[in-house]
């Protein structure tokens, strides 16, 4: 990788993209590059227009081909003590707990509700550095992201060639070559059968940099299919297949239905959620990552990889019986 000194005047650099990093997302190139350094840094540096490929400004999501040429500003990133750094026993236990499937090139496990799948924005530790603490010297990538307040099934690829060959999966026909499927408690009866919603959603920033997405027609293609498995206390617990991965998708999409995820207190009804809190213990978003299927080596090596429903989620629809 080429490294020029950097320039007096801004004390930039230029790094050209070795083939071996074609297909990565820029914001995880340049943590790559910046070590030390909070996501929240760099997502500023990038919206700010600093980084710069090719000499244009792009998105933190920018997939990088090889040769690109990335300028990076000068970053001062003070090097906090050892201890500083570690994430905390319990964390670094439960996830260790949470394994559920691990070979030569993947890791995957049921995420707790309420760790992010990285830190950044106020959280110091999420799951990618957690599991490099627990697999140091390791190689670990994450394959994709879940919700902070979404349980279940996360993927990290070992291998560099797995991530690639995922990644690109995850970005064909929008994702269908990998097949998501989800467990939810959605408010409301819906009707029997499977319910499509092909909705465009756009993610727009509101003060303080939170994330809120809502369904528009500039918004992205999504699309997601909902079916019904059991009425619990005049509720839908059902099953949600989603065809793209799109940011908040289910909990928008079931929103827009008129029936949101059940104890969701962005996009959810706050008085059926302290009704539920109170009558059947949920405490925390009705959303579970159940299981992934896909194939590598080109289809040859299948995968189907799942993850049990979260203890506390399985006791509220005890509950609710």
């Amino acid at each position: 990788m080429r490294q020029p000194p950097p320039s007096p005047a801004s004390g930039a650099r230029l790094l050209r993209v070795p083939d071996e990093r074609a297909g990565q997302r820029l914001d995880n190139f340049l943590l790559g590059q910046l070590k030390g350094a909070p996501r929240s840094l760099v997502y500023k540096l990038v919206r700010s227009g600093q980084v710069r490929v090719n000499g244009g400004r792009v998105k933190a999501e920018r997939r990088l081909e090889a040769g690109d040429e990335v300028r990076i500003p000068p970053v001062r990133v003070d090097s906090p003590q050892d201890g500083d750094r570690s994430p905390p026993n319990g964390l670094l236990q439960a996830l260790e707990a949470a394994i559920v499937y691990e070979d030569a090139r993947l890791l995957a496990l049921n995420k707790p509700a309420g760790v992010a799948s990285h830190g950044g924005s106020g959280v110091a530790f999420g799951v990618i550095e957690a599991l490099r603490a627990l697999r140091p010297g390791q190689p670990l990538e994450l394959v994709h992201r879940l919700d902070r307040d979404t349980s279940g099934l996360m993927v990290l690829a070992k291998k560099r060639s797995a991530l690639t060959e995922l990644q690109r999966l995850l970005r064909e026909d929008h994702g269908a070559g990998i097949e998501k499927r989800y467990l939810a408690l959605l408010v409301g009866r819906l009707p029997d059968g499977t319910l499509s919603v092909d909705a465009p959603l756009h993610v727009g920033l509101r003060q303080g940099g939170e994330r809120h997405v809502r369904v528009d027609p500039a918004g992205k293609p999504s699309l997601s299919h909902v079916r019904v498995l059991e009425r619990r206390g005049g509720h839908s617990y059902c099953e949600v297949r989603i065809a793209t991965g799109r940011t908040h998708q289910i909990r928008v999409h079931a929103q827009h239905l008129g029936h949101p995820v059940a104890g969701d207190d962005k996009y959810g009804d706050p008085e059926v959620n302290r009704r539920l809190r109170e009558q059947a213990g949920l405490k925390r978003l009705f959303l579970h990552a159940a299981s992934l299927e896909f194939a590598l080596d080109g289809g040859r090596a299948p995968y189907l990889l799942h993850a049990p429903l979260a203890p506390e989620l399985a006791a509220v629809l005890d509950r609710l019986a």
